[in-house]
């Protein structure tokens, strides 16, 4: 037999020494899984190493799990099509003649990009690419218009069809469809905020966010004749969508239909040819390997530490501490956020919700006012997704953060990319907040679907 360690001092090094490796640099996917194998081989014997197969395995064979390749290519496919650049295209000059205009131009279009795509750094990084620039051009203020980017950008692991919602739901054992809808109204809740601070921020000082000049801004029958432009992207959201949310298809079948209508879509707008369906290929599979390799290394870590008693731990310390259910959940809200500011996502994900959904399940429906443990589950997945948002905006090490540092100009310094996400930041903790307190905001269009 391996050692016999307290789970104290069991937790203390395997979560001391996850941070210590990160902290060097290494990446996740194989510190969690190597640290697992050495913590697997001290603690147990040649025995234990079983634990291993038999957490991978049924995450190879997740029929759920097929749906993220799907969605990473249809993104893909749309953005290597220049989809993402006609519709920030007609946005822009739907909108231009308004203060603000085009930051909250940059948010709806990043809202849209949100349902079509489900991947952050491609959003983030695509109206980095083609708003910002816009924006400076016009005179616009750079935190203003860069925090635009980056709340917009974000607002893609919140609506459906988001790729850390299909993660959480075979993590937390959990309908995927259900998480799908239950995020629909805190996501457009949230691009509300976002589109409400700058416009009225614009509004009180214009020079934030002036409109377009006279010159450059279009009639109203070529902005319907714009907006016919961008129909069949659009159609292949409602689809998606549409079969999702009635039933009709699971969210595997609906990413099927979805990654055939990118290349439809693609092909309409003259652009489906043999680099662009190669590039987005690779870029599947670059984004779907780190995913699973992350999902492997941290299920078999997690998993030796409950196996361990580490769960249980977890459980009594929280109950322990007298700080009731609305104390213990807000304690773990708090501990996603710091998580969130050194973590990556799919990480944080592996690590906690196994330990945390048991934790809510234990404490009961009643205890929250919900008549199921099932709206209970749901309540707190979306939750956690809407939390999960603002850690890729949180200094130090939000991705969203380093995304636009990679394209914004050399002349604006990372001081300044921290400081236009602040704003953001507490408008994702209003909206915390308001998911917390008001659940019915999460509950409601689901139970109006399935209930």
């Amino acid at each position: 037999m391996g050692l016999d360690i307290s789970i104290e001092l069991l937790t203390l090094i395997m979560f001391g020494s996850l941070l210590a490796l990160l902290m060097a640099g290494l990446p996740l996917a194989f510190v969690t899984g190597g640290l697992a194998c050495v913590f697997l081989f001290v603690l147990g014997d040649a025995r234990a190493l079983n634990i291993v197969p038999s957490r991978i395995f049924p995450l190879m064979t997740n029929y759920q799990l097929s749906a993220i390749p799907l969605f990473i290519f249809m993104a893909a496919m749309l953005e290597r099509a220049g989809i993402i650049n006609d519709m920030f295209d007609v946005i822009y000059k739907v909108l231009g003649g308004v203060k603000g205009g085009l930051a909250s131009a940059t948010i709806i279009a990043s809202t849209i990009l949100a349902a079509m795509v489900g991947v952050i750094g491609a959003a983030v990084v695509t109206m980095g690419i083609i708003a910002l620039p816009a924006m400076l051009k016009r005179g616009y203020d750079p935190k203003i218009a860069m925090g635009s980017i980056m709340a917009g950008g974000t607002l893609g692991i919140l609506i459906p069809p988001s790729i850390l919602a299909i993660i959480y739901a075979v993590v937390a054992e959990q309908s995927v469809g259900e998480l799908f809808i239950g995020a629909v109204i805190p996501g457009l809740m949230l691009s509300g905020l976002y589109i409400l601070y700058v416009t009225i921020r614009c509004y009180i000082n214009p020079d934030l966010g002036p409109p377009i000049p006279f010159d450059e801004r279009v009639s109203t029958r070529e902005k319907f004749q714009l907006l016919g432009k961008m129909s069949a992207p659009i159609m292949l959201i409602a689809v998606v969508l549409g079969v999702i949310f009635s039933g009709v298809a699971t969210p595997v079948e609906a990413a099927g239909i979805g990654t055939f209508g990118a290349f439809i879509v693609a092909a309409i707008h003259r652009r489906l040819d043999w680099p662009t369906i190669r590039e987005a290929s690779i870029t599947t599979l670059k984004a779907s390997a780190m995913v699973i390799w992350i999902m492997f290394g941290a299920t078999i870590f997690v998993g030796l530490y409950v196996l361990e008693g580490g769960q249980q731990f977890v459980q009594e310390t929280m109950q322990g501490a007298g700080l009731g259910p609305w104390g213990i959940l807000i304690v773990m809200q708090i501990i996603l956020i710091i998580l969130g500011m050194f973590l990556d996502w799919v990480g944080i994900l592996l690590l906690c919700v196994p330990i945390f959904v048991p934790i809510i399940k234990s404490l009961g429906a009643a205890a929250f006012g919900f008549d199921s443990n099932d709206d209970l589950v749901l309540w707190f997945g979306v939750l956690y997704l809407v939390n999960m948002q603002m850690s890729f905006l949180s200094p130090p090490f939000g991705y969203a953060l380093f995304y636009l540092r990679g394209v914004a100009p050399d002349s604006i310094p990372m001081s300044d990319i921290f400081r236009s996400a602040i704003p953001f930041l507490l408008l994702q903790v209003v909206g915390l907040m308001v998911c917390m307190l008001v659940p019915e905001v999460i509950t409601w269009l689901p139970e109006l679907v399935y209930r």
